[in-house]
């Protein structure tokens, strides 16, 4: 009974960090298209609003599709970060909100040259792969945060199955070609400096994240070995 009494008293809390974690992706989504249309003048671009429809679809699939517990890891305020992860985020903001804004000056000014639609749909379709490639390795590890830390509270363990049989960040895989497909996306290659600066800080993420778990997560050496790249296999 003692037990149950617990669990039902923590479904409220669970349910604001949810509730929480909601509200961060849709004022992210808001900040998104304020960016796009103020830094490009006008709110008739039509590639912006393929975009942003695109980034809302996602996100209702993910609400049905990923676990709750993952979704509220993600939402509340997390303790023992790594002081470097809050740097490297601090960092990653500006070059991620770059990709956007450099995209809308590039439309109003038109710094690149015309690309063909084809280059925009196969960048979309980049796009969705990368997506679906984070979200498939956030269900396949309930432990997928937004911070470097070892979630003691959560009895953290090592994720072994769907895509983190071939690679052991396969999160950061998904992430790193999505964000390199929005700038073709919106038809800018003006905006792929900021998306290649983005990449290189995940590259040092990657690296530090990894050399943290080898030193603090039970089992994780035995699992690099197993899995012998980080990102690319045969590569890295």
């Amino acid at each position: 009974m003692k037990e149950q009494n617990e669990q039902n008293n923590d479904k409220p809390d669970k349910m604001k960090k949810v509730l929480k974690r909601f509200m961060q992706v849709v004022l992210q989504v808001v900040l998104f298209a304020i960016l796009l249309f103020v830094s490009s003048g006008q709110i008739a671009w039509l590639w912006a609003w393929i975009y942003l429809c695109t980034y809302v679809l996602i996100i209702i699939i993910n609400a049905f599709i990923l676990p709750a517990d993952l979704i509220e890891e993600r939402g509340k305020s997390k303790e023992n970060v790594k002081k470097w992860d809050k740097v490297i985020m601090t960092l990653n903001i500006f070059p991620a909100l770059g990709i956007l804004v450099v995209a809308g000056l590039d439309y109003r000014f038109s710094w690149s040259p015309a690309i063909s639609d084809w280059i925009n749909v196969s960048a979309l379709i980049l796009m969705l792969l990368g997506h679906a490639f984070f979200s498939w390795s956030m269900i396949s590890n309930h432990f997928f945060s937004t911070a470097v830390r070892l979630q003691f509270d959560r009895s953290h363990q090592v994720a072994t199955s769907g895509p983190y049989k071939y690679v052991r960040h396969p999160g950061y895989v998904g992430f790193i070609i999505l964000n390199l497909a929005t700038p073709l996306i919106l038809g800018s290659l003006w905006a792929l400096i900021p998306g290649a600066i983005l990449t290189i800080l995940f590259l040092i993420r990657t690296a530090l994240e990894d050399k943290t778990l080898r030193n603090e997560l039970e089992g994780y050496k035995e699992y690099a070995q197993k899995v012998p790249y980080r990102l690319i296999p045969g590569i890295w």
